[in-house]
């Protein structure tokens, strides 16, 4: 069965001068301000859509590594998955990393990164910015 997920993004003004507001309409759970500062500076308590996209990418990252290795026979007791996305203005976003640290056991470091490769290669969010250099370190913690 397919789901679909939805958000708006409400903006005001000129994209330098502008703000607006993003909202996470299918769970609810809040509306948040954007802004260019925030985007191609510092965040300043407001989010962007890198931020979005790295909270996207890091959540669906652990959910297919966390697949893959129960499906495998050597479920994990924990994954915790970072997600940095570089964005520079004027190019767009140059370049994703994740870093990955996971407590699987029973499961060798060799085996445990083949696993994080290939979470990297199918997971959908990856899927989707397959046009963006996405980097990884896995390691077992």
């Amino acid at each position: 069965m397919a789901t679909t997920r939805t958000a708006n993004a409400h903006w005001e003004g000129s994209l330098m001068e502008g703000q607006g507001t993003v909202s996470l309409d299918s769970s609810g759970v809040g509306s948040f301000e954007v802004s260019w500062p925030a985007r191609a500076e510092a965040a300043n308590g407001k989010t962007s859509p890198e931020e979005l996209i790295a909270a996207a990418h890091s959540t669906c990252y652990s959910m297919a590594l966390s697949h893959a290795l129960a499906g495998a026979g050597t479920p994990p007791e924990k994954v915790d998955t970072k997600a940095d996305v570089t964005f520079q203005p004027g190019e767009g976003i140059t370049g994703i990393h994740l870093t990955v640290r996971a407590s699987v056991p029973g499961l060798s470091a060799a085996d445990f990164e083949k696993a994080a490769q290939g979470a990297k290669e199918n997971c959908p969010v990856s899927k989707a910015l397959a046009a963006t250099k996405i980097t990884l370190d896995a390691a077992l913690a």
